[in-house]
């Protein structure tokens, strides 16, 4: 099937017209503002980026603000997002725009690589949606979308594949190039889904598409099969004296670098050994209350988590370069930005602290 502006694009455009999702950052489309929700919107879903988008902006308001902010406080604004190198490129990427483009974003797909975090699909959808340049924003929903439409036997995963999806696209962005992309993601996120069968009598192609023509379309996109995730076990522990917590801050470099964590061990430990651990750091244990087990996943890896709360006499603080420290609960709120693995644990601190007392 050959695909043409009048049964593609123009279908494409007024099914968007009509259905497309309303979006903060598409109410004011500054290049700003696209270039932070489509690095929001990098592994995690719209609904969850929406407050953090507004908090974000509240904050932050201005690339400018952006380059001048502390790390505790972009991190803390993260807080929960996940995949901490986002925000840190961002920040990394703001401070290039102000030394090197006068605090204006660059206009083309090509300048846009060269900023960090910044790879061809970002560069592409801020390109299209902030400057109007007509290029593909290959992501996995113009993928499949691709792959179904066209039959495309080969690894979604694989650049050729990617590669002709672009050839297939780009012919076709003779209008509204921004729209043109935004239509074909909110296609793919509400109609032509990944995990489960598509709504194809609400498409716009269902007549050309001949993965809908045939009845095949779950058997499409063609993608490897996924390696099992690594699993590890670890105890997590919410040491408190009667005003502080202990927080440790992970290495630099690594899986969450340079993020705040509760202290924590390998394995699940038995109630003895988790006293033993802490008395390892010269405190004295008043009371231990076992916390529920948790699971965070990652990736390519689960975290298999159990907990303890300890109430000790004292927190004693720590020399100066050690990465463990005491801080206010308070702080914990403001200031430290925990980790999403470490929510359940998070959460227990107040609740577990009453029934401690």
């Amino acid at each position: 099937m050959e695909f043409t502006v009048e049964n593609f694009t123009r279908p494409l455009l007024r099914y968007y017209d009509a259905h497309r999702r309303i979006l903060p950052w598409r109410e004011d489309p500054t290049p700003y503002h696209v270039w932070l929700s489509e690095i929001m919107l990098q592994q995690t879903r719209v609904e969850a980026v929406r407050s953090y988008y507004t908090r974000f902006l509240t904050v932050l308001p201005t690339i400018r603000a952006l380059a001048e902010a502390p790390e505790d406080q972009y991190l803390k604004l993260w807080e929960g997002l996940g995949y901490y190198s986002r925000v840190r490129n961002l920040h990394k990427a703001a401070a290039v725009i102000m030394e090197t483009y006068g605090g204006e974003m660059p206009r083309t797909a090509k300048e846009l690589l060269t900023l960090p975090g910044i790879g061809a699909y970002t560069s592409a959808a801020i390109a299209s949606i902030a400057f109007r340049e007509a290029i593909p924003a290959i992501d996995g929903n113009l993928l499949r979308i691709f792959a179904r439409l066209t039959l495309y036997e080969g690894n979604i995963k694989e650049n050729a594949a990617r590669k002709a999806a672009e050839d297939m696209y780009r012919p076709l962005m003779t209008e509204r190039p921004g729209d043109f992309n935004q239509a074909l993601m909110d296609l793919g996120a509400t109609v032509c889904l990944p995990n489960a069968a598509p709504h194809c009598e609400s498409c716009p192609f269902h007549s050309v598409c001949e993965a809908h023509r045939r009845g095949c379309e779950q058997a499409y996109p063609k993608v490897p099969e996924k390696k099992a995730r690594r699993q590890e076990k670890y105890t997590v522990f919410l040491i408190r004296d009667a005003g502080k917590l202990l927080l440790h801050k992970r290495p630099d470099k690594g899986l969450l670098a340079g993020l705040y964590e509760f202290p924590n061990a390998a394995g699940h430990l038995t109630q003895e050994e988790a006293l033993q651990y802490v008395r390892a750091f010269g405190f004295a244990p008043l009371r231990i209350l076992p916390l529920p087990e948790a699971k965070h996943v990652f990736s390519h890896v689960e975290w298999h988590m159990t907990g303890y709360f300890v109430m000790v006499d004292e927190l004693h603080p720590f020399p100066e370069k050690s990465a463990l420290f005491p801080v206010g609960l308070k702080e914990i709120q403001n200031v430290y930005s925990i980790p999403s693995a470490f929510a359940a644990y998070r959460k227990a601190i107040y609740g577990i602290d009453e029934e401690a007392r």
